[in-house]
């Protein structure tokens, strides 16, 4: 092989081909191609092609449909039809709103459906998922999969994010200001950033590994499940509209509820709570302070309490004369050792 001498115009010649052939190729690879109504688009799962048949009426020959029968398709809802594949999707380019959830999916692209403003494809077997180019998207339920990695910070206009019960160590939130309904539950999570999301009501961050939560920003929320996770305080001052707080299973040694008026459910049981003033939360219908340190116990002030568990604490008396309300009582684990269903004696 004779090689061509450095700085030879041949050299020169045969890098400039190169160069010039390669952004041919780039060129080439980002052009979309409007194929003809008649292209033939192969759609090779058998469990899809049956509801395409049955839902939208398509004509299969040998696996294909034609393009112009699927370019307008909006909506597929193809939920637990027991399908692997949904190979052929990125031809549905008028997709607005996908339902997948409960198949067999191990993999998922819509890279190429940037309308779509719906995808739910919870319990799967995905591990991966691209959806940084579906900007339209405003909900997005992908739990009960394997991820362990969710980029949604260009889905910006997103509203409602359900990403429970999968591997993810990280998730970042700061982009998606518009999120009222964030689950996260069940991951791996060290660390998540909420300050960023004011219009958020309802957060459920529970089995992580969070060690601190920031909510004082989140003045809306009216559902927050932080429990089974690290904390060692969580000051919920500025959530003047929770209805539900349940962050049990922690370390918490204080928690400051006087400001939460509109509370009806308060589960704060398995911490290190050593006082607990509930006198302010005249809504409250259920309350569990289980296995915590409390001396003592006021519920005077809770007429609507229905349900009343304080187990495994500290507490040597407890005036139930004014929850008229009351149906059950357990107080296992305390001075004294009862369980009461008030139905029972009244």
């Amino acid at each position: 092989m004779e090689l061509i001498p450095k700085g030879s115009n041949e050299l020169i010649r045969v890098g400039k081909s190169i160069a010039i052939t390669n952004k041919l190729i780039k060129e080439i690879d980002s052009r979309e191609i409007v194929p003809s109504d008649d292209f033939r688009v192969s759609i090779p799962d058998v469990n899809f092609q049956k509801y395409l048949v049955e839902k939208h009426t398509i004509e299969f020959v040998d696996g294909t449909v034609a393009y112009g029968d699927v370019k307008g398709i909006t909506k597929i809802a193809c939920r637990n039809r027991s399908i692997e594949s949904l190979e052929g999707l990125h031809y549905f380019v008028a997709l607005t709103d996908l339902w997948c959830l409960n198949n067999q999916l191990t993999s998922l692209d819509v890279t190429k459906n940037t309308v779509l403003t719906t995808l739910w494809c919870v319990d799967n077997q995905l591990t991966s998922l691209d959806v940084t180019k579906n900007t339209a998207l405003t909900e997005l339920s992908c739990g009960f999969n394997q991820l362990t990695n969710l980029d949604v910070t260009k889905n910006t206009a997103l509203s409602g994010l359900y990403c429970a019960k999968n591997q993810l160590t990280s998730l970042d939130v700061t982009k998606n200001t518009a999120l009222t309904m964030l689950w996260c539950w069940d991951n791996q999570l060290t660390s998540l950033d909420v300050t960023k999301n004011t219009a958020l009501t309802d957060l459920r961050c529970c089995i992580n590994q969070l060690i601190s939560l920031d909510v004082t920003k989140n003045t809306a929320l009216t559902e927050l499940w932080c429990g089974i996770n690290q904390l060692t305080s969580l000051d919920i001052t500025n959530n003047t509209a929770l209805t539900v707080l349940k962050c049990g299973d922690n370390q918490l040694t204080s928690l400051d509820v006087t400001n939460n008026p509109n509370l009806i459910r308060l589960e704060c049981s398995d911490n290190q709570l050593t006082s607990l003033d509930v006198t302010k939360n005249t809504a409250l219908t259920y309350l569990n302070c289980n296995e915590n340190k409390l001396t003592s116990l006021d519920v005077t002030n809770d007429p609507n309490l229905i349900r009343l568990e304080c187990s495994d604490n500290q507490l040597t008396s407890l005036d139930v004369t004014k929850n008229t309300a009351l149906t059950e009582l357990s107080l296992a684990g305390n001075i004294g050792d009862w369980w009461v269903e008030l139905e029972m004696w009244r």
